[in-house]
């Protein structure tokens, strides 16, 4: 059984975004928590190349028990199974703690032909999870992904983004693959497919399932130290103007000459 596997991430809602100033982490407690943005792109992906080739689609996060909500989420989507890799043990992971963990799910899941993730999680932004993946299961990585041009048994050819245009690259399979929003429209779930994620109870793996190395997982394994995060001031004055265009236009000049915008010889 060929494998198309999706690693997908819980992330808080960033209309919603705390930062506990003693910590300097994330506040998740009492904020709403959702699928990460670009990960239903990489689901989307993985069932047209199922579509295509067959296999089955397994999504994976690391998380809490309050995480399975993604996996739902995936199945909806219209992944076949998921996994839940979870414990106090992971706790703390950093990117490199992280990516191992995923690592070591796949191999303990194998057959393993492609290997999809967002190109990144917007409450880090970080975009290291899917490469660092490639380096543990010592894949080729393709970053960026906009387009697969052609796939067989053997190889992927795939459209890469650059800063100035974009790449086309081949590689032997198998292969991790960071996707961007341009890659695809992810199909809305149908309501037999939503009934079905609803009722969905993930697997879920811990540390002894996956058959890591404990040193290497949760805060244990993560060198990275967050000195300072914060959530910038809002400095910004918002300021209303009423009246009929020209009364607007007067009052306007007036207003930006008060604040230096605007200087009058």
């Amino acid at each position: 059984m060929k494998r198309l596997i999706v690693c997908i991430k819980q992330v808080p809602d960033t209309s919603d975004v705390r930062i506990d100033p003693e910590t300097n982490t994330l506040v998740r407690e009492g904020v709403e928590s959702i699928l990460n943005p670009l990960d239903p792109f990489a689901i989307e992906e993985a069932v047209r190349v199922k579509e295509r080739m067959g296999g089955v689609v397994t999504a994976i996060t690391m998380g809490p028990p309050q995480a399975k909500k993604v996996l739902q989420h995936a199945i909806a989507l219209g992944a076949d199974e998921g996994y839940l890799i979870c414990g106090p043990e992971f706790a703390g992971a950093d990117t490199l703690a992280t990516s191992y963990t995923l690592a070591q799910a796949i191999r303990r899941l194998g057959n393993a032909v492609l290997i999809f993730c967002g190109k990144q999680a917007i409450d880090g932004d970080t975009a290291q999870v899917g490469p660092g993946i490639a380096a543990h299961l010592d894949l080729p990585q393709l970053i960026y992904v906009r387009k697969i041009r052609k796939i067989n048994k053997r190889y992927i050819v795939v459209e890469s983004m650059t800063d100035t245009g974009y790449e086309i690259i081949r590689s032997t399979l198998p292969a991790v693959l960071t996707v961007v929003k341009e890659i695809n429209e992810p199909r809305l779930p149908s309501l037999k497919s939503a009934m079905k994620g609803r009722r969905y109870e993930p697997n879920v793996l811990g540390g002894e399932e996956i058959k890591a190395d404990f040193n290497r997982l949760g805060l244990k394994g993560s060198p990275t130290r967050v000195v300072r995060i914060f959530v910038p001031e809002q400095a910004r004055k918002t300021k209303i103007l009423t009246g009929n265009p020209e009364e607007i236009a007067v009052n306007l000049f007036s207003s930006l000459q008060k604040e230096g915008v605007l200087r009058c010889q």
